[in-house]
C-alpha cells in the first residue's frame, strides 16, 4: 500500500512539474516565435535595393541581404522570409501596427528609433555619400557646403539620418527635395531636379551605369545599419543575433558581397568592426 502510494504521489510530482516546466516556457517564449510557430511564416518588411534586395514580378525575394536572412533564420529552424514590399517612411509605423514581423531593409540606427524598437547587431555601415552627375559639376565634397551654397538641391529619402544630419548641417529645408526610395533619388538628380542625392555610400552597385558619380563626404558620422524588432520581442531578437554575429564572424557579409557583384565587402566589414551590437551605436540602443 505504502508503495503504491509512493508511485502515485511521485506520478503526480512529475505531472505537476511538468506542467509547470511547460507553462513556465510557453510563458517565456518570445510571442513572435510563437506566432511564426502558429503561422508557419515569417513576414519582413524589405524595399527594393538592387543587388541588396531584389524583389521579382511574382514577389520573390532575393539579393545580398536576404540571403543573410535566411541564412539566419535557417539556423533558427525558421522558413525563409516572406517580403513584404515598404516605402521607407512606413517601415516603422508599420511595425508598431505588427504589419509584418520585423524589418528587414536595413534602418539605420538611430537614437530616436531605439526608443521605440529592438536593433539587431549591425550588420552594414557607411558614410554619407553625395550622388552627383559624373564629373561632380557643382564640386561638392560635403553637405555642409551645400548649406553655404543655398541654390543647391540635396535630394533625400524621408526619414533618414541623411535628411537630419543636412538640416543638422545647417541645409535649408527648402533645399530638400524628399524622395521615397534609392531609384527615385538617383533619378532626381539624372532628371537634373536636384545637385546631389544624399544617401549611404555603398547604397548604388556600378554607379556609372546609373549615370552619377559618388562623392563621400569624408566629415559625415559612420552610420550603421540592421535589422528591427518590437520592444516586446527582445527574446527573438537575442536569438537572431547569435547566429547573426556567427555569420559576421565567419566572413559571411564579404561572401555574400562578392557573389552579387558587390567590391565593397571588405571596406564594409572593416567598418563594421568598430560596432557588434546595436548600443556600440548609440548607448540608449538596448
Amino acid at each position: 500500500m505504502l508503495h503504491t502510494t509512493f508511485k502515485l504521489s511521485l506520478s503526480v510530482l512529475l505531472l505537476t512539474f511538468s506542467s509547470y516546466s511547460f507553462a513556465a516556457f510557453a510563458q517565456t517564449e518570445d510571442p513572435l516565435l510563437s506566432s511564426i510557430r502558429k503561422t508557419g511564416k515569417v513576414t519582413v518588411a524589405i524595399s527594393s535595393l538592387p543587388p541588396y534586395m531584389i524583389v521579382s514580378p511574382s514577389g520573390e525575394a532575393t539579393g545580398a541581404s536576404i540571403e543573410l536572412q535566411n541564412m539566419v533564420l535557417h539556423a533558427m529552424n525558421l522558413p525563409a522570409l516572406t517580403p513584404v514590399l515598404t516605402q521607407w517612411d512606413a517601415m516603422m509605423p508599420g511595425l508598431q501596427a505588427g504589419q509584418f514581423d520585423y524589418v528587414g531593409a536595413g534602418l539605420a540606427i538611430t537614437e530616436a528609433r531605439c526608443k521605440v524598437a529592438l536593433f539587431s547587431a549591425p550588420y552594414a555601415a557607411g558614410q554619407l555619400g553625395l550622388h552627383v552627375l559624373p564629373g561632380n559639376p557643382k564640386r561638392l565634397t560635403s553637405v555642409a557646403e551645400a548649406a553655404r551654397r543655398p541654390d543647391i538641391k540635396l535630394a533625400a529619402i524621408v526619414p533618414t539620418p541623411y535628411q537630419a544630419y543636412a538640416l543638422k548641417q545647417g541645409v535649408k529645408p527648402e533645399q530638400i527635395v524628399t524622395v521615397p526610395d534609392v531609384q527615385a533619388g538617383i533619378a532626381t538628380v539624372v532628371g537634373g531636379r536636384a545637385d546631389a542625392f544624399i544617401a549611404n555610400q555603398f547604397n548604388i552597385k556600378n554607379p556609372a551605369e546609373k549615370g552619377i558619380e559618388i562623392i563621400v563626404d569624408e566629415s559625415s558620422p559612420v552610420e550603421a545599419y540592421a535589422f528591427t524588432f518590437r520592444k516586446e520581442n527582445m527574446g527573438f531578437r537575442d536569438a537572431y543575433n547569435k547566429q547573426l554575429d556567427v555569420l559576421i564572424g565567419s566572413g559571411t557579409i564579404q561572401k555574400l558581397y562578392a557573389k552579387y557583384g558587390l567590391s565593397n565587402g571588405e571596406a564594409v566589414a572593416k567598418l563594421l568592426s568598430r560596432f557588434s551590437k546595436a548600443s556600440d551605436v548609440f548607448p540608449v540602443c538596448e
